[in-house]
């Protein structure tokens, strides 16, 4: 409370006091007066004593959000570019991954078409080793029962009229013997007397091709045995490589998918950082602008109430003068003496 008001009261009170004409005996309404003072007194210093715990309260809030604020702020600045280079890094790996499986997929389509036209060609070959070998032993049988049928002394015409006959004949015309021996096989074969000179030449040339007929059959069941096993040895390298590319693609599959995840999760976490990092430094800006605020008002308050309990103790000390705490009586006293005087 301002001087001049307290000042105003007092004097009132005191004047209405000296202008009561009865006197009394009981309490010095100045007393009261005072009394009611102290008691402004010390509400205004209670309340400036609470006043002074809130605003201690915010005050300490002002320095310690600040504080976590800056904190928040220069963890997000920090955070941000290394959210931004594993965000770089993952999309990379997505991609060099996602390379990698259309690549295993194409060498796993590639092992599999090598498989498919190894097959096929094994299964021609298998056809053409089949009759082939059906065929030299069919005519290998043949040219052996000639030998001997000839070797046992079987008529020129008796022999013509077998199957091994026909099977001869051909096989001086398609396979490659010399001139000489195809001219004396053909001119045995055209023979039809019971006598045979040139028998003995003719099983010669007879055993002759069939022991060409012979190599043939171990030549191309040796190569048969050959292609089997570099078959198989392909198929078993085009297997492991369709399951080492089948692993690859699964696995590599996975990874994209956790990395798409992880991708999204990083790209979320970096915009709510960001977006909590602006919000942050807008709080802290407006954060220091309240402060600055409360501790204006606050100084504006702190001397407005350090003026007020100046007024009121100025007017308890001049209301505790002696004078003025003397009781009616004793100041009725002196002006009777005085007109007596």
């Amino acid at each position: 409370m301002p001087l001049r008001p307290v000042l105003v009261l007092a004097s009132a009170t005191a004047g209405a006091a000296l202008s009561r004409e009865s006197v009394e005996v009981t309490v010095n309404p100045i007393r009261r007066v005072v009394t009611m003072l102290q008691m402004m007194q010390n509400k205004v210093s209670a309340e400036g004593e609470k006043e002074k715990k809130l605003f201690d309260k915010f005050m300490c809030y002002c320095q310690n959000g600040a504080t976590d604020l800056k904190n928040s702020i220069d963890a997000a600045d920090t955070k941000i570019p290394q959210v931004e280079s594993a965000l770089k890094e993952a999309a990379a790996s997505k991609t060099q991954l996602e390379a990698d499986v259309k690549l295993a997929q194409s060498d796993r389509a590639e092992a599999k078409a090598a498989i498919a036209s190894a097959t096929a060609l094994r299964e021609k070959e298998v056809a053409v080793y089949t009759k082939d070998s059906s065929d030299l032993k069919t005519n290998i049988a043949a040219m052996t029962k000639a030998v001997a049928a000839i070797s046992g002394g079987m008529s020129g015409s008796a022999f013509l009229q077998t199957t091994a006959a026909s099977v001869v004949r051909r096989l001086a015309v398609d396979m490659d013997i010399s001139a000489a021996d195809r001219d004396q096989v053909m001119a045995f074969l055209a023979h039809n007397s019971d006598y045979a000179p040139q028998s003995g030449s003719i099983t010669g040339i007879l055993k002759q091709m069939k022991d060409t007929m012979s190599d043939d059959l171990s030549s191309i069941t040796e190569a048969e045995k050959k292609a089997v096993l570099d078959f198989d040895a392909l198929v078993a390298a085009k297997e492991k490589e369709l399951a080492a590319c089948q692993r690859a693609i699964e696995s590599k599959t996975t990874r994209i998918g956790n990395l798409g995840v992880e991708i999204e999760t990083m790209k979320a976490d970096l915009s709510d950082t960001a977006q909590d990092m602006l919000e942050d430094k807008k709080f802290l800006a407006d954060m220091d602008e309240q402060c600055a605020s409360k501790q204006k008002d606050w100084d504006i308050r702190s001397k407005m109430r350090t003026e007020e309990l100046l007024a009121l103790s100025d007017t308890i000390k001049i209301l505790n003068d002696d004078d003025a705490l003397e009781g009616p009586c004793t100041v009725l006293d002196r002006r009777t003496s005085a007109f007596d005087s």
